[in-house]
């Protein structure tokens, strides 16, 4: 699970946090300097308008003269045109580098997930992961694009306007000033309880997402139990949950900005008494009076705006931690001088690297346990030799598939090690180790494109030839050419178009047309109908000739020719022989055989009689 992760008492701005996402403007250097010019500008510019408004009236009003206006209106129309160019200009930009953030952020994170070990996908949830990929990371990028366009402009113009104030009065200019301390604490005040609001709102919205996918994915089990309304009423208590915590954040966000308003409006009032009674006596021009009213106005304005940049910052802040926690997540694999070595990292240096496994595997004292659950091997031993067919067989939880994951390194010995070819694995290039490999699932993965596509995925480098040689060696070139469009079928998402046989198939190609010299088939026979185990089974014996296979099995019968047949109780080695050795020593494997084929006979017999 995520660090949920992350403690929701923890309320101050993390400078650190965002320092490491501004790293992602580094792609968008000339988008930021052009940026940054146009919104000092944009300050300047704004910030000039009210000067020119006290000289118009000091120069034009009061003495009623219109001498030189032709002037003052050139300048004024052209500062008006530029500030529009600005304006457009400034849209472009900070949108260009907003979806340039959001597309390198998340192509970083979907890169970081094909990297995680196994153990990642085993204990998170895909809504939580969905939630960061999509909504963090476009909140993420929104604050840092548009309020960098927005604190340069707040900054540049209450500096340009302060220059001018004090140009005009520099004791009128205190009142502002005055009134920027106040702010500040209000905002702390604020900061705290916005930021620990929008974290509950951020933890929520990721549980939200988990419940949308599990409510899809686990729709046709939730229609079968009859527990639709059991699943609507815990989605609304979730919903009601994030609705409570938005509306108290909201609040919070609407409360703060009033405040900042009336402190501005109160600075404006005293500006007014003051300013009136001195243009009263004639120590101040109306003209500078009309200034500083629309300057206290104006700063107030950027004040605002850095006021709501600090709530989108704070409200960010909880979204910024989870996808940085996803960023600096530790990839899978390591050297044993710890250097984390992920596939992406290796694949180059896999191409680049002529090591061939030939397929000798060693259990050296091996244990495991995942995470800090009881041991699931405790002082494993065993070797298997290149070509070995080695079945493994045992009831729920023995240590089967956790075997054959050690094997493919997708969890890492807790003690102990595994030598491949003599050599420790974890020397070994990930990507050479898995490219080593073929796997065969008992509910195999298809991804959501054609036939010939979904076997490609075994060698990126293969022919059609290759494609329809490595099917016609696992039976399942007819069935590919009796569909509508062949090899270009698209199997649909997951291989839904598809039977469980005919995606098994399609698995075993893959793996043909990788050429491993490691073979590992879970359960690769079971939920599938005679005719088809027939045809995988025909497949499979093809499949493993000359090369080490393990083989987790679930029906007895298809491992009587297997070289070495491993009995598993507890993650220990109860009995090791070949099917007829076992069968003498009529022990655990013998009597797991006889039921099953005393099960299996009387299966055929109710088949017969229906």
């Amino acid at each position: 699970m995520f660090e949920e992760e992350i403690d929701i008492k923890k309320t101050k701005i993390n400078v650190s946090l965002w320092v490491k996402f501004f790293g992602y403007l580094s792609n968008y250097k000339l988008h930021l300097i052009g940026l940054l010019v146009i919104m000092i500008v944009v300050g300047f510019i704004e910030a000039t308008f009210p000067f020119l408004t006290k000289y118009a009236i000091d120069n034009f009003v009061v003495p009623r003269t219109f001498d030189n206006f032709e002037i003052f209106l050139i300048i004024f129309g052209t500062l008006v045109v530029v500030q529009s160019l600005n304006t457009y200009l400034l849209m472009i930009l900070a949108g260009r580098i907003e979806n340039g953030m959001t597309y390198d952020i998340r192509n970083q994170a979907y890169n970081k997930l094909q990297s995680l070990p196994l153990s990642f996908f085993d204990s998170t949830q895909t809504g939580f992961v969905m939630a960061r990929i999509l909504s963090d990371v476009q909140k993420i990028s929104g604050v840092l694009s548009w309020n960098i366009v927005d604190s340069v402009w707040g900054i540049s113009s209450m500096s340009f306007i302060l220059v001018y104030l004090l140009i005009l009065n520099w004791k009128m200019a205190l009142f502002v000033l005055c009134a920027i301390p106040v702010i500040f604490v209000v905002s702390m005040y604020f900061q705290k309880r916005i930021l620990s609001q929008y974290r509950k709102v951020r933890k929520i919205n990721s549980e939200i997402t988990g419940s949308f996918n599990e409510g899809i994915m686990g729709a046709k089990t939730a229609k079968i139990l009859s527990v639709e309304d059991m699943m609507i009423s815990d989605f609304k208590v979730q919903t009601n949950g994030m609705r409570l915590a938005s509306i108290r954040g909201a609040v919070l966000s609407a409360v703060y900005t009033p405040i900042v308003v009336s402190i501005g409006s109160i600075v404006t009032a005293v500006l007014l008494v003051y300013g009136g009674k001195n243009a009263y006596i004639g120590t101040v021009s109306f003209g500078t009076l009309a200034a500083f009213i629309s300057y206290s106005i104006q700063f107030f304005e950027p004040v605002r705006e850095i006021a709501r940049i600090i709530a989108d910052i704070v409200a960010a802040q909880a979204a910024a931690e989870r996808v940085l926690d996803l960023l600096e997540k530790e990839s899978e694999g390591g050297n044993e001088g710890g250097k984390s070595q992920s596939y992406i990292d290796t694949k180059i240096n896999a191409k680049e690297n002529n090591q061939r496994i030939e397929g000798n595997v060693i259990f050296d004292d091996v244990s495991f346990r995942y995470s800090k659950g009881d041991w699931v091997l405790r002082n494993f031993n065993l070797k298997v030799e290149k070509g070995q067919t080695i079945a493994i067989v045992g009831e729920t939880g023995a240590g089967k598939s956790t075997i054959v994951n050690l094997i493919g390194r997708f969890y890492e010995p807790t003690e102990g090690t595994i030598y491949i070819d003599g050599v420790d694995f974890r020397k070994i290039p990930l990507a050479t180790l898995r490219r080593s490999m073929g796997y065969v699932l008992q509910t195999p993965h298809l991804f959501n494109g054609t036939i010939e596509d979904n076997i490609r995925y075994g060698n990126l480098d293969a022919t059609r030839d290759e494609i329809i040689a490595a099917a016609k060696l696992v039976n399942a070139h007819d069935f590919i050419t009796n569909l509508e469009n062949g090899y270009e079928t698209n199997v649909g998402e997951g291989g839904s178009k598809l039977s469980t046989g005919q995606r098994q198939l399609i698995s075993l190609a893959r793996v043909v047309v990788s050429n491993p010299r490691i073979i590992i088939l879970d359960e690769a026979t079971s939920s599938i109908d005679a005719y088809t185990e027939h045809l995988i089974q025909d497949a499979i014996h093809k499949v493993l000739y000359g090369r080490t296979s393990f083989v987790i099995a679930h029906r007895l019968s298809t491992i009587r020719n297997a070289n070495r047949i491993l009995v598993l109780e507890n993650g220990k080695i109860l009995e090791d022989g070949t099917h007829e050795e076992l069968m003498k020593l009529k022990g655990h494997y013998h009597r797991l055989y006889i039921r099953q084929f005393v099960y299996d006979k009387e299966e055929k017999l109710l088949s017969d009689i229906e």
